[in-house]
């Protein structure tokens, strides 16, 4: 008698897990699919993403896995969690940039999970908010371009959702898990730092404002999450006495006291006033900053609000404060928090929803349509003749060539906005995905040439397996350290003093210069030249380049 198996086939409940998975995150899919396909689209960009490429290399070439190096010296400016990453690609897969940025995909997809979940525990009663909230979060346009950055703060940023996820209640466990709380806090500052603190104490400092158990259990609250801060703070602090104890004394000072006084009191640099961020917070919730019905959601909203609620405003208020008040200030600091943003986006949108829904046309997103068929318009009318021949520049000039295309495009994204009805935050959201990635694309297509230094780097790694010494005129942030695999420093020099002392002992030496035009002794002599960023890049010998510069016939 022939026995049958009656065992089912495990097939067919994994694709149905899968299929549940991938119905369950369509945002996750969707905003993997386009960081995807936006993250290759061209080279690692200077100086972001060189740089850090180029510290995990020197601390991969030189075998230092606790003190990063920048330019052959230790460097101060961030701790080493991220380029541990890298390293660990890199002993799997070898030396290159695709595990890197493949990281930064991984980590901004985990960036979504951690806020769905944060949703989840903030708004349980209303689940809306937690099937929005990641889409809001994955069309922000600035966040999504930085995030294709191999930088610092999406890491981060993880940091700090899981850090607020172990405070809030759980239907099962209203009490705060204070244990894995000091690892997500350890994790952040072995991320980036005391800034971490900054990140994470406001909504802990106001539990009671928000957190039901904190109400009650004031004293256990503060006790222990101090506890757990200090055992976080442990894990930087472990760090710091191994960096220091092999760095010297030199690299102590930088670590300890220029990287966290110092920077609060009087920044070394992007110095900015103390409104600085108020007129920045549209752009950086664009798209969403062009839909009236956002504004008018976040304007109605009104008291006695809800722990959720309360929640953000501990979080979001204090930490931008905060950051108002320290002198250097840039657009990416509290990337952190753009997943706060875009909760009360999505809970004030779904409050008012349940209040007055309303279905007013001047409520939709026709201004965003309005600034996506401008641009298609202005793409499509580079083509006329007469704005053809004013395009001197020749980047802008290359837009041409592709601007009908994406103008169609363009015209096609603000055609779906104001033509289809129904799920409107679902289509802005899809519209902004689609255009900054459309964006990034005819970026890649047009300026990316000037800020491509694959080949000047390649001509640079030449230069040093043949002997020849190099020297940077300006800032030297790595960009080139990385990319052409250099193994020695790059020597920085500051005015033409300099560069006749080294000249002197490095005649056959090769000088990197960023004249703001050329003339005609760059092209004669230059062995290497290329656009950057709206000036210029030029690779002299610097014997020529110095009797270029006693002649006073060549300007900068």
């Amino acid at each position: 008698m022939t026995s049958i198996d009656t065992r089912r086939d495990p097939a067919p409940s994994v694709f149905r897990a899968l299929r549940e998975g991938v119905m369950a995150t369509p945002w996750l899919w969707c905003w993997l699919v386009a960081a995807l396909v936006a993250i290759f689209q061209h080279g690692p960009m200077p100086m972001y993403s060189t740089r850090t490429l180029s510290v995990a290399w020197e601390m991969w070439e030189r075998q230092s896995f606790i003190v990063p190096y920048l330019n052959g010296l230790p460097y101060s400016e961030k701790p080493p969690l991220l380029l541990w990453l890298i390293h660990l690609g890199w002993a799997v897969g070898g030396v290159g940039d695709v595990w890197p940025r493949l990281l930064e995909v991984l980590l901004g997809g985990l960036q979504l999970v951690l806020l769905w979940k944060l949703a989840q525990r903030l708004f349980p009663q209303r689940p809306e908010v937690a099937r929005t909230a990641p889409w809001i979060l994955a069309a922000f346009s600035f966040g999504f371009l930085f995030g294709l950055q191999v930088m610092y703060e999406v890491l981060l940023a993880n940091c700090v959702l899981a850090a607020l996820l172990c405070l809030t209640p759980k239907p099962e466990r209203e009490a705060p898990r204070f244990g894995w709380f000091a690892l997500a806090v350890g994790l952040g500052l072995l991320t980036k730092g005391p800034v971490m603190f900054l990140h994470v104490a406001f909504p802990f400092l106001l539990g009671p404002l928000w957190h039901p158990w904190a109400r009650r259990e004031r004293r256990q609250w503060y006790v222990r999450g101090a506890i757990a801060l200090l055992v976080g703070s442990l894990l930087l602090v472990a760090w710091v006495l191994l960096a220091t104890g092999a760095g010297g004394e030199a690299y102590r000072q930088r670590l300890v006291v220029h990287q966290t006084a110092g920077r609060v009191v009087d920044a070394f640099a992007h110095a900015e006033p103390f409104w600085w961020y108020i007129p920045l917070l549209p752009v950086l919730i664009f798209p969403f900053a062009l839909w009236p019905r956002m504004w008018v959601a976040l304007a109605s909203l009104r008291r006695p609000f809800e722990d959720g609620l309360r929640f953000l405003f501990a979080w979001l208020g204090p930490v931008l404060l905060g950051f108002s008040l320290v002198s250097g200030k840039q657009a990416y600091y509290p990337l952190p928090e753009y997943g706060g943003f875009a909760l009360l986006i999505a809970a004030s949108l779904v409050l008012l929803h349940e209040r007055r829904p309303s279905t007013s046309r001047w409520l939709g997103p026709w201004p965003l349509a309005l600034a996506y068929a401008i641009c298609g318009a202005v793409l499509i009318a580079l083509r006329l003749p007469t704005l053809h021949a004013r395009l001197e520049h020749a980047q802008l000039a290359s837009l041409v060539s592709y601007g009908l295309p994406f103008g169609v495009l363009f015209l096609l994204i603000a055609a779906t906005l104001v033509l289809l009805r129904r799920g409107e935050l679902f289509r802005v959201a899809g519209a902004g995905l689609i255009a900054v990635v459309a964006a990034n694309g005819l970026f890649t297509l047009t300026l990316w040439p000037a800020y491509d230094f694959n080949p000047v780097a390649a001509m640079l790694s030449k230069a040093e397996a043949s002997g020849q010494p190099i020297a940077n005129l300006e800032s030297n942030d790595g960009q080139y350290t990385f990319l052409g695999r250099l193994t020695q420093p790059v020597t920085q020099l500051h005015g033409m003093q300099d560069v006749r002392r080294w000249a002197e002992d490095h005649p056959d030496g090769l000088i990197i210069t960023y004249p703001k035009r050329l003339t005609e002794l760059d092209h004669a002599h230059a062995v290497y030249i290329q656009p950057f960023r709206g000036i210029w890049l030029a690779v002299w010998p610097v014997q020529a380049f110095v009797e270029a510069q006693s002649k006073g016939a060549l300007t900068n």
